[in-house]
């Protein structure tokens, strides 16, 4: 090779190598920016709502030292909730004076910028990226805090605002406790008790006669509230694009929408609260409507439901995810069979003989029925089912990869899995879909957890070629836009390998930050350091 091509090999290698220096710094500096606590003044205020802030404390509890010192400083409100929650929804949002924000006792890493709360899934991996940067304190004691929540709100929550009291997010808490007593300095054995019983409790939720996808064996996503989410109170908009679409689309979407007069009387709004939602008691309920129609219960449902998935928004399943209640869906259920093997490990360890058993047993039930009612052979895909119609979803999603990360398929239908990969191989990573429809959880947007999982089920089942091929894709789009905007976002429009996004409805915005992108790339980074070696749990 001539010299001046092995000199410009040389800084290009240099150059390569400072960039990923430089973003590996970012990110570690970045925890301290993303890092809040509800006893700082500045963390307690939520951009959706213009209210005044207000902490709440679990009834009874009194009232921390750090918390009452704040409210002294800040003028911050700080109430108690109106009686113990044990299961969740036990007190509603509405039986609250004013939204507010719930009080942990531990600091924890927000999402981005504009945050202020702890998010459920978005926080393993953040947490994942901590452990990696030696931040085992700040990572245990957003595990902790997830202890308070199940404990004190009555579930791992979306995030610690009193409008998420009705629903969880993605269940990854035993993920969370496998991760922290694989790292370097691991908790005690006693920790480890306490996390088990408590993970116990959160997976008791799941199993909840609410959460049964009807006589599956499987889990579906299910919000415990009704009508629009009070946290759309700062988008009026939304609701009434979705409306503008389905009056558009008629045919796709009449089961979603109701006449109803713009200035409904008394008989009018009692009708609406029994097939729409309460004009009276919710102000985003109110503004809900569009040229007559407003949006149907079902609906209202449905996209609660989507936001519990995490997936928010995308048209899986159906216009605007808008029937998510009615579909036992691939990437929840995988979760689940996850979580029971983690379970199951856990009380081995701690000498529960007769419970690691049942876990496994309970893994293996939900397998079989996963195999009955998520696998297309004739597709040879995983797919969602609908166990309201009784049919399988024809919707192609990128979560048809949780599967070989949970490591419940089977050999061979992981490598029919492998050959649906080009479906969503795109120039900067994975894409959600195969679907354009303008929402940011399908085609062509692509987003860190997602192929984190894709990867992971790759590495696990030995396609170690095309998991660092994905793996070298996305972290590109990473660096290459951090190289030009000094930051890391969100989620990237994978088809361009760019964070230019466009979304039609709903959340609009690509946040900077970001905690779970910074947490993918590290775990990314350090797999690609290791080559083609896994480890044990890493195996099917």
């Amino acid at each position: 090779m001539p010299r001046f091509l092995v000199s410009l090999v040389l800084v290009l290698a240099v150059a390569a190598q400072a960039q990923t220096k430089d973003i590996t710094t970012y990110i570690h500096h970045t925890w301290d920016t993303l890092t809040r606590s509800t006893t700082q003044c500045n963390a307690v205020s939520d951009s959706k709502v213009a209210e005044k802030p207000i902490v709440y404390l679990p009834a009874g509890m009194a009232i921390p030292a750090d918390l009452a010192k704040m409210q002294k400083q800040c003028g911050v409100e700080v109430e108690h909730l109106p009686r113990r929650i044990t299961h969740i929804a036990e007190v509603m949002p509405d039986e609250l004076p004013r939204t507010g924000v719930l009080y942990l006792p531990h600091p924890y890493v927000v999402p981005g910028g504009r945050f202020n709360e702890m998010y459920g899934w978005d926080s393993y991996f953040i947490i994942l990226g901590l452990l990696h940067d030696g931040r085992d304190d700040l990572a245990r004691g957003m595990a902790e805090n997830f202890f308070f929540e199940i404990e004190n709100y009555g579930a791992l929550l979306n995030a610690n605002r009193t409008y998420y009291l009705t629903r969880s997010q993605p269940p990854l808490l035993a993920e969370i406790i496998r991760e922290l007593m694989a790292s370097k300095n691991p908790p005690d054995r006693a920790w480890l008790e306490h996390a088990y019983t408590t993970a116990t409790k959160d997976y008791a939720l799941w199993k909840s006669p609410e959460h049964r996808a009807g006589n599956t064996g499987l889990a579906r996503y299910k919000d415990f509230g009704s009508g629009p989410v009070p946290e759309m109170a700062d988008d009026d908009n939304y609701y009434r694009d979705v409306i503008r679409w389905m009056q558009e689309h008629r045919r796709a979407a009449m089961e979603y929408l109701v006449h109803s007069d713009p200035h409904p009387d008394a008989a009018e709004k009692s009708r609406l609260r029994k097939i729409s939602c309460d004009v009276d008691k919710s102000s985003v309920c109110a503004r809900a409507t569009l040229a007559g129609s407003r949006l149907t219960k079902a609906f209202f449902d449905g996209d609660r439901a989507m936001r519990e998935s995490g997936f928010d928004t995308s048209f899986r399943f159906g216009p605007f995810s808008g029937s998510t209640q009615q579909y036992a869906p691939v990437c929840l259920n995988s979760l689940l069979y996850r979580y029971e093997m983690d379970m199951s490990d856990f009380a081995q360890t701690l000498g529960k003989t007769n419970e690691a058993a049942e876990w496994m047993h309970r893994a293996e039930r939900r397998k079989s029925a996963m195999q009955l009612y998520l696998w297309n052979a004739r597709r040879k895909r995983f797919v969602d089912y609908n166990f309201v119609t009784h049919k399988q979803s024809d919707y192609h999603y990128v979560t048809e990869f949780y599967p070989l990360w949970a490591g419940w398929t089977s050999p061979e239908q992981a490598k029919a899995t492998m050959l649906n990969l080009g479906d969503y191989e795109r120039k900067g990573g994975l894409a959600m879909s195969l679907h354009r429809s303008g929402m940011q959880w399908d085609e062509p947007f692509g987003w860190a957890p997602t192929n984190y999982f894709a990867i992971a089920g790759m590495r696990r089942y030995g396609f170690n070629t095309e998991a660092n091929r994905i793996a070298k894709k996305f972290m590109h789009t990473i660096e290459s836009n951090y190289a030009r905007e000094d930051t890391i976002r969100e989620k990237y429009n994978v088809e361009a390998g760019t964070s230019e996004v466009q979304v039609t409805a709903g959340y609009k915005a690509n946040v900077a930050g970001f905690g779970w992108t910074n947490g993918v790339y590290l775990r990314l980074k350090s797999w690609l350091a290791q080559g083609d070696s896994l480890k044990t749990q890493d195996k099917p």
